[in-house]
């Protein structure tokens, strides 16, 4: 039986794993405290880059797979498979055996390097002259792979979609997701995004001189770039009737989605952020909220000059005055592309659901349109409604709103 016409996208499992924890609640622990990740990377070759440095994640267990399917299975799987069988373990949706109880189930997920490390396994094994386990390699390489890896997993079937649409991509694959929930063409959709740290993406950001050569510091005067990051996060969504039909915690709602294109740049955004706040605004429209009751919003804020400047002119011209606080946590845990939008959304139902703010961290001179903003350490607030922002190459936009139920 599927969702009736409308109805309302619920919240029902979290679950992340960043640089900062392999759980929602150690990265939400760290972020709070104002921790960072940053440090040497060691799982990619690094030598002859300008910078060396990102927050690279620990990988979490897998209870039930030999030693032969790990080494099989591509980094970015190992980031997305905890993070969704956390998610479907707190919805209630997994047995005691670890395998779904829904034969079938949607999902909605978000990369952009996809298991890249695998191709670039098989380009050494060409450049080396070393052919045993090609075919695998470029198998687990594709994106496709990664998905039916999870379905195996956890034994559902049923359709997918995958999002590659830049770093905006995690927040439009939720979106999309509570998409099908309110329209009713899906009870449960599992739906967020996962990133690996992989040479080509690396270098090809340090070759645009993007990365920050000390620490990340979004939103303040002297910032001079990112911080590359890696991680995995997933939501289940569901009708807030199926919800309520299994007995599951509803922890929040997904009552707002907008996004769009900016056609003017293929890597910067547009300067004057209007196609930014054009999107925030269609999400506020959507979840018939005002800009006065967000209590936080969560920002894309990679800490690149250009990036950082468009965001404050549109958080500006929407949320000035209201009270509404500010941060980026890409500080903290890393810039991690397609898996950012998914990320922050499980950052923002935590906010809501303690009233802790993520502060933003490694600020000197803050930027002045945002400064009185921007969130210190230790901040709490009652607050209904947050809203997370995303930005990504080929100017995709992204916002999503949370409220509590």
């Amino acid at each position: 039986m599927r969702g009736a016409p409308e109805a309302r996208a619920a919240v029902t499992g979290l679950g992340c794993v960043t640089a900062l924890g392999k759980t929602p609640a150690d990265t939400w622990s760290n972020i709070c405290l104002g921790h960072s990740a940053r440090a040497p990377l060691t799982v990619i070759e690094t030598e002859g880059c300008r910078v060396r440095e990102g927050a690279q994640a620990e990988l979490p267990e897998l209870e039930g797979l030999n030693a032969r399917t790990l080494s099989r299975l591509s980094r970015a799987s190992r980031l997305a498979l905890p993070a969704a069988r956390d998610a479907l373990h707190q919805a209630g949706l997994l047995d005691e055996h670890g395998r779904s109880k829904l034969l079938r189930l949607d999902i909605c997920a978000s990369t952009t390097a996809c298991g890249m490390e695998k191709g670039e396994e098989f380009l050494r094994g060409i450049w080396t002259g070393r052919t045993g386990g090609q075919a695998a390699r470029v198998r687990h390489y594709q994106a496709q792979q990664q998905i039916r890896e999870m379905q195996q997993f956890f034994s559902f079937a049923g359709p997918s979609m995958i999002v590659a649409n830049a770093c905006a991509g995690g927040g439009n694959a939720i979106g999309h997701a509570a998409d099908l929930i309110r329209s009713g063409l899906a009870d449960v959709v599992l739906a967020g995004g996962y990133e690996a740290l992989c040479e080509l993406v690396f270098a090809g950001f340090d070759c645009l001189q993007s990365l920050a050569p000390e620490q990340c510091r979004p939103f303040d005067k002297g910032r001079n770039g990112l911080m590359l990051g890696e991680g995995a996060a997933f939501l289940v969504l569901e009708s807030e009737e199926s919800a309520r039909r299994r007995g599951a915690e509803i922890l929040g709602l997904v009552t707002g989605y907008g996004h769009g294109t900016d056609k003017g740049h293929l890597t910067q955004p547009s300067q004057d952020g209007a196609p930014l706040e054009a999107a925030m605004r269609m999400a506020l429209q959507d979840a018939q909220t005002a800009a006065g009751e967000i209590g936080y919003v969560n920002a894309h804020g990679t800490g690149t000059p250009l990036n950082d400047r468009a965001e404050a002119l549109a958080f500006a011209r929407i949320f000035d005055d209201t009270g509404a606080r500010l941060s980026s946590t890409k500080a903290a845990i890393g810039h991690t592309l397609g898996a950012a939008g998914a990320i922050e959304a499980v950052l923002c139902l935590l906010a809501l659901r303690s009233g802790q703010i993520p502060p933003q961290i490694n600020l000197q001179d803050p930027e002045p349109l945002v400064a009185d903003a921007l969130a210190r350490t230790g901040e709490h607030a009652e607050m209904k409604t947050a809203m997370s922002i995303n930005l990504g190459f080929g100017g995709s936009t992204a916002a999503l709103v949370f409220a509590q139920l």
